[in-house]
């Protein structure tokens, strides 16, 4: 592996410590999933972003100065033929480009020596259980040697604070990672809608977790080491779930598949979703609602600049649309009026309900804040015209090269009395992740089509 991002990122991180500071980052526990068997091991992402180190058991320290310190699983060659070859602490140095590396039973002797004399301790808050009062265990340590002229670190910060920024704006390294996992999964998708109409010309049966093994033979024939999220694949009615799983329901002649997928590859995520017929021709009410919200996200992509705001694509997108619910009558325009009026009322949220993206990299909901820095004091508040909650609201994050995100905006139509029939049980999202760029943006998953026309073309090869 090239350990030079890492090595940077380290860097980075020590140099907004202070002077006299440690921090102190875990990676994530492994988990049992029933008696001796755990859940498949997936590290933690701060701690991934910092080393490069996939394997359990393991602790980072970096000092103000620089310094970076690993604890990690000694080699056992007993355990190692159970649980696979370990790195160990004298092969992590050269191959992690840390600077030194200890066995990770070392760790509560060495850590009050390391906390002695600093004035800082910085470690992610609220993220790993049972960590705070570890290290309040070694700083109790540290204040036993107080008669010998040891002084502890007399304040605690979150370590979160500075990486969620840094992660926010991804580096070279992490956007060709991203590219690629979203070539893979956006394979994935086009093989799934393939398979799927194939499946019903030739008579067969098709059911949600046939396109799910889909999803997932392709994401590991390309190298993906998990799906980035648990796999939606909803068939008709179910794709008005937000966030259905992918189970045993028949997928019928006539109906639309929502899948929500996307494979993670070297600690990055992709995240796509296509909706298509199963078939692989749209019926009349399918095809209106499908060009309704491929504009409204195309009016959205627009919005996806450097300068925007990160609620501009939303606010483009809704105002798409709530003009076509008010054009089809999924909103009365008798009872809300003009369209300001009936967005002022949010009279679309009966059948588009979330936001239009999302922060996106190492975790498919990403870190960083939507909030810009700079202007968090600037409060107003407002009534939610639905609820009656009183919201305040703060500037939103600037849009700025390098970062990235998701845009999804979709479409929930369930049975009632005031919506024409004909769109009953339909559930529609169109969702591609875009990379912020110097005049736009740059959509990395277009790999699957989204045109309704070319979608059809596909899905007859």
């Amino acid at each position: 592996m090239t350990t030079a991002p890492y090595a940077a990122r380290r860097a980075r991180v020590a140099a907004q410590l202070g002077e006299g500071a440690i921090a102190i980052l875990p990676t994530a526990p492994e988990r049992p999933r029933n008696r001796d068997t755990d859940f498949p091991y997936r590290h933690d992402s701060y701690f991934y972003y910092l080393t490069g180190f996939s394997e359990p058991n393991a602790w980072l320290v970096l000092d103000g100065s620089g310094r970076s310190t690993l604890f990690c699983q000694p080699k056992d060659l007993e355990r190692e033929i159970w649980d696979g070859i370990r790195l160990g602490p004298e092969a992590a140095p050269a191959e992690l480009g840390v600077d030194e590396a200890f066995a990770v039973d070392e760790l509560d002797a060495r850590l009050p020596r390391l906390l002695e004399n600093r004035t800082v301790v910085w470690y992610p808050f609220a993220i790993h259980g049972g960590l705070a009062p570890r290290i309040d265990g070694w700083l109790q340590k540290v204040r036993a040697r107080v008669r010998h002229g040891a002084l502890a670190p007399d304040a605690q910060r979150d370590l979160c604070a500075i990486l969620d920024e840094m992660r926010l704006v991804k580096d070279a390294h992490e956007l060709d990672i991203m590219r690629r996992a979203s070539h893979i999964s956006a394979g994935a998708h086009v093989r799934a809608m393939q398979r799927c109409s194939a499946m019903l010309r030739a008579g067969e049966q098709v059911r949600e977790y046939h396109l799910e093994a889909e999803l997932l033979h392709e994401f590991r024939r390309h190298g993906s080491q998990f799906p980035a999220y648990g796999s939606i694949v909803a068939a008709g009615a179910n794709a008005c779930v937000l966030h259905y799983r992918a189970d045993q329901a028949p997928i019928r002649d006539g109906e639309l598949v929502l899948i929500d997928a996307g494979c993670e590859l070297d600690g990055y995520a992709s995240d796509i979703t296509r909706t298509f017929p199963a078939n692989g021709r749209f019926s009349g009410p399918q095809r209106a609602l499908y060009e309704l919200v491929l504009a409204s996200q195309q009016a959205a992509v627009e919005a996806t600049r450097p300068g925007a705001r990160f609620t501009e694509p939303h606010e483009a997108a809704v105002k798409v649309l709530t003009q076509g619910m008010l054009d089809l009558g999924l909103i009365d325009r008798d009872r809300h009026g003009t369209l300001d009026d009936a967005i002022a009322d949010r009279a679309y949220f009966a059948h588009y309900m979330h936001r239009t993206g999302h922060w996106l990299g190492m975790d498919v909901h990403d870190c960083g804040s939507y909030v810009e820095p700079g202007e968090v004091g600037q409060v107003s508040e407002r009534t939610d015209p639905l609820s009656g909650e009183l919201i305040k609201d703060r500037p939103a994050r600037i849009l700025r090269p390098g970062m990235v995100l998701t845009i999804e905006p979709g479409i929930y139509v369930r049975p009632a009395e005031q919506v024409p029939e004909p769109f009953w049980k339909i559930g529609i999202r169109i969702e591609d992740d875009a990379v912020i760029t110097d005049s736009g943006c740059e959509l990395i998953t277009r790999g699957v089509p989204v045109d309704p026309d070319a979608i059809e073309t596909l899905m007859r090869n």
